[in-house]
């Protein structure tokens, strides 16, 4: 009865968890670039009181054992990068990147990030830049007399100036993809840090080699389904209610054993 209280504390501490991972799903919905979050949990150790394939006499065998688990822990909160769906803007800075890659963000300290929001802007320079007033790598200048912005799907950008009927192509957006998308850290701000579970970063060119296209006018949105994430929270609610009822049913065993002597 001791290790049942211990084995439920564990679900419910768990579940906690659970619920962290999905209110901060639930709150980014509305978050361009967001990539949902999921916890794993996995069983911890477990005591033998009857070792499988113990024997029972000279010619058999216990074929299953006894053993009893000793609860359950978070094994892992790792982000999904499932494409989310594309909006519509009408902005001709705003991009969104339809398949594999990141966009490659220089911050100030000359580290680089990566992000999939393509909410991006002008600074008073006329460089492109994030919202936050980071460029993006490697750095794009768009003239003062630019008429118009035209960001191809490979990543070309071009411009439209007075007196030349040809655009004029001033840089080309980046594409960077990692081996393993789910080991990036993230930073917040829409922002991912390369980590060594990531791999290293590979450069690329968007629309070529399976890298994804870019659509200018478009933003991509979270990948958050809000009927899924409810009911995420219901079920992992329920198993909350359970682990205590568990604690709650071991307490009353407990209370039981003390009171027999009365």
């Amino acid at each position: 009865m001791i290790r049942a209280l211990y084995s439920a504390a564990t679900g419910m501490n768990a579940q906690e968890t659970n619920i962290d991972v999905i209110s901060n799903n639930l709150a980014n919905v509305n978050t361009n670039g967001f990539k949902k979050s999921r916890a794993d949990f996995q069983d911890l150790m477990y005591q033998y009181a009857v070792e499988p394939g113990a024997p029972t006499s000279q010619t058999t065998m216990n074929p299953t054992g006894v053993q009893v688990g000793l609860g359950v822990k978070t094994s892992s909160v790792q982000k999904v990068f499932t494409q989310g769906d594309l909006t519509s803007t009408g902005n001709q800075l705003d991009v969104a990147i339809e398949g594999d890659g990141f966009f490659q963000i220089l911050r100030p300290d000359g580290t680089f990030a990566y992000t999939r929001s393509g909410a991006l802007q002008l600074d008073q320079n006329g460089q492109i830049v994030t919202s936050d007033g980071y460029s993006i790598a490697p750095g794009i200048t768009i003239p003062q007399d630019s008429l118009g912005i035209t960001i191809a799907q490979d990543g070309t950008v071009s411009v439209k100036q007075p007196n030349n009927a040809v655009p004029t192509q001033v840089g080309q957006i980046t594409a960077v993809r990692f081996p393993n998308n789910a080991g990036l850290r993230a930073m917040g701000q829409n922002l991912y840090e390369e980590t060594q579970a990531s791999g290293t970063a590979v450069n690329g060119i968007f629309n070529q080699n399976g890298f994804g296209r870019l659509n200018q006018g478009f933003l991509e949105s979270s990948n958050v389904s809000v009927v899924e994430q409810v009911v995420n929270m219901i079920t992992a609610q329920r198993a909350y209610e359970a682990s205590s009822k568990g604690i709650t049913t071991a307490d009353e065993m407990l209370n039981q054993v003390i009171n027999l002597k009365r």
